[in-house]
């Protein structure tokens, strides 16, 4: 007889699996157009929704950086500590398969961080209200 998957208590559904590592990419004046000459935008945001949870954001206000993309760690990984990465001027696709190889292993807190990826990483400035 197959083993049943247990039950959410009181949903009669199974329990929601922890949230994953994801990345976000900014697209929107700077990132993912034409002012980043010789980069296939649409196939780099294809090539990381394929393999990993993609969010689309608008502009994260550091066009210095363009193509940003910011690698948030899990839930459970962010409880532990981890911070998301931002990670800067990902215009090559090598770089978009390390993002996307070291997210599958998963991200911040979880998986070392490539040392390739620190070429790439940021600390974005403070957001001041």
């Amino acid at each position: 007889m197959p083993r049943q998957q247990p039950e959410e208590r009181g949903t009669g559904h199974p329990p929601a699996e922890p949230a994953p590592c994801r990345v976000v990419v900014c697209r929107d004046c700077c990132c993912g157009t034409v002012k980043v000459p010789g980069v296939d935008h649409d196939e780099q945001l294809a090539r990381l929704a394929e393999s990993v949870p993609v969010r689309v954001s608008d502009c994260l206000d550091v066009c210095e950086h363009a193509n940003v993309i910011v690698v948030q760690p899990s839930a459970a990984a962010r409880a532990a500590g981890a911070r998301p990465v931002w990670l800067g001027l990902v215009n090559d696709p090598d770089a978009t398969d390390d993002i996307t190889a070291w997210v599958r292993a998963g991200g911040p807190g979880v998986a070392p961080c490539p040392g390739i990826l620190d070429l790439y990483a940021f600390t974005p400035p403070r957001r001041t209200r």
